[in-house]
């Protein structure tokens, strides 16, 4: 998919001057900044070429760079939460956007539930992945986690910059448990040129010190979270503490040990077709019986055993013995047909791929 993209530049209430990129058409959707951005460099990133693919085909997306990232100034005198959340008020404000859904992932999270509590009337809806209510400084920490803390910090100043990937390694690693070699060193490359080693360093310090547990107490708007069961940056009770300070927000548990999922991890097809089924689509056009099968006919034959078996009851584990595949490729081939069928449910998929004779 070629993904072209609109650039425009607003400036927050500080001064600094913000990139704004925005792809797709329909409905918007406005992704808070998290950890390194560039809104260039994102269009071919690893880590988010598939998130500007998928959510552009159904929303007018508009992603930002963070202060000290990318395209936005990189000299600037303030890192701060509430820097943060006037840099969102900019963007939404720059943009024209008089209600809109934002998703928040990583940190992001806390500066859009921030945003949602200081403007109510400016969300209609909030989808997190991968957010935390308190940072790692803020969650009691023992004398060995504040001197690692204080090292990962110390390291990034000193060694953002160099030639050696080894100092920057640290933070891949942090963040991504299941990652290829190649997708390891397109990441570093992401954060070598995306930021300097002293702006990375004020970043991780203040994304350490977020304590929001107060604020996710007071938005009324609903939300979805969503976190990997092994994160290895923020751990998945951080984010069933998140999910239980909101009222009535949804929890969706994603089987995954990355912090933000790659194309090819299960939880991303799982994932996106949760998103989708939460969000307002761009029309809701009940398909016609050809549309169905035309759309059911696109499954491959892997995906439609798997959901013979669902149909049957069986679990993934049961599956996997029976084709001799591992669970985790299993929940891959359902996610997968999932997005292929345009369905939110294993339910769901299983009467739209009968009603088109699939299952027979």
């Amino acid at each position: 998919m070629s993904i072209k993209q609109d650039i425009r530049f607003c400036t927050s209430k500080d001064g600094v001057r913000l990139a704004i990129a925005s792809t797709g058409s329909g409905p918007p959707l406005v992704r808070v900044f998290n950890w390194l951005t560039d809104v260039e460099k994102d269009l071919t990133s690893v880590v988010n070429q598939h998130w500007i693919e998928e959510l552009s085909r159904d929303y007018g997306y508009v992603r930002y760079d963070s202060r000290g990232c990318g395209y936005s100034d990189r000299e600037i005198d303030r890192m701060s939460l509430d820097a943060w959340v006037e840099d969102l008020e900019a963007v939404i404000d720059a943009m024209q956007l008089e209600r809109v859904p934002l998703l928040g992932i990583s940190q992001g999270a806390a500066v859009a539930i921030a945003y949602a509590v200081r403007h109510p009337e400016r969300v209609s809806q909030l989808v997190i992945y991968g957010g935390l209510a308190r940072g790692v400084l803020r969650r009691d920490p023992s004398p060995q986690v504040l001197e690692k803390t204080q090292a990962l910090l110390k390291a990034a100043e000193i060694g953002w910059g160099a030639d050696d990937p080894s100092f920057r390694q640290v933070f891949v690693h942090r963040m991504f448990r299941d990652a290829t070699a190649e997708q390891q060193r397109a990441f570093d490359e992401v954060q070598r040129h995306t930021i300097s080693g002293v702006n990375a360093a004020r970043f991780l310090k203040n994304a350490f010190e977020i304590d929001i547990q107060d604020l996710a107490r007071q938005v009324r708007c609903p939300v979805l979270v969503a976190h990997t069961k092994d994160d290895p940056l923020i751990p998945f009770s951080e984010g069933v503490l998140l999910a239980s300070l909101i009222p009535d927000s949804r929890f969706l548990p994603l089987e995954g040990s990355n912090h933000i999922p790659f194309e090819s991890d299960s939880a991303w097809p799982l994932f996106l077709a949760e998103l989708r089924a939460f969000l307002p689509a761009v029309a809701t056009i009940r398909p016609t019986a050809a549309e169905t099968a035309a759309t059911a006919g696109s499954l491959t034959p892997r995906q439609r055993e798997i959901l013979q078996g669902v149909a049957q009851g069986l679990t993934a584990k049961q599956i996997a013995r029976k084709l001799d595949l591992s669970p985790r490729t299993v929940e891959m081939h359902v996610a997968r047909a999932l997005v292929s069928l345009q369905c939110s449910t294993r339910a769901e998929a299983v009467h739209k791929a009968s009603e088109a004779g699939l299952l027979a």
